[in-house]
């Protein structure tokens, strides 16, 4: 059984701030992999690790002059052994806690940041 979602993208406005906000919380590195034109940059992009034929999503962070970055819009889970670790890394980086970690039942625990461009995301374990 596939995956429904394969791909996300997380707007920026401040690209370089951004990709160092999700390398610092999550301690792993973005792959920076500019999108041309034949004239100028289109988008900056930064792809998070993944594996095409892995299992979950792929997806990347984007400065693209046409969307912006903020709260309201889709909301990203990203799988984490323990919320704790990865929520105390978070204010460092520049991010916010605007949900401290919450037990949800069988489904495990959830919390949610707010990275440096405005966006909220979501961490989940089950633990």
């Amino acid at each position: 059984m596939r995956n429904v979602v394969n791909w996300f993208e997380i707007y920026t406005t401040d690209f370089n701030r951004a990709k160092k906000f999700y390398s610092d919380v999550f301690l792993m590195d973005l792959t920076v992999t500019p999108i041309q034109s034949e004239r100028h940059t289109y988008m900056d992009y930064a792809l998070f690790p993944g594996k095409e034929d892995g299992s979950g999503s792929m997806g990347a962070l984007v400065k693209l002059d046409k969307v912006n970055p903020g709260p309201g819009g889709t909301l990203i889970y990203f799988d984490t052994r323990e919320i704790s670790s990865e929520l105390s890394r978070v204010t460092a980086a520049g991010g916010k806690i605007q949900q401290p970690k919450v037990n949800i039942g069988e489904a495990g625990f959830i919390a949610l940041t707010e990275d440096t461009e405005g966006n909220i995301i979501g961490l989940r374990s089950k633990e």
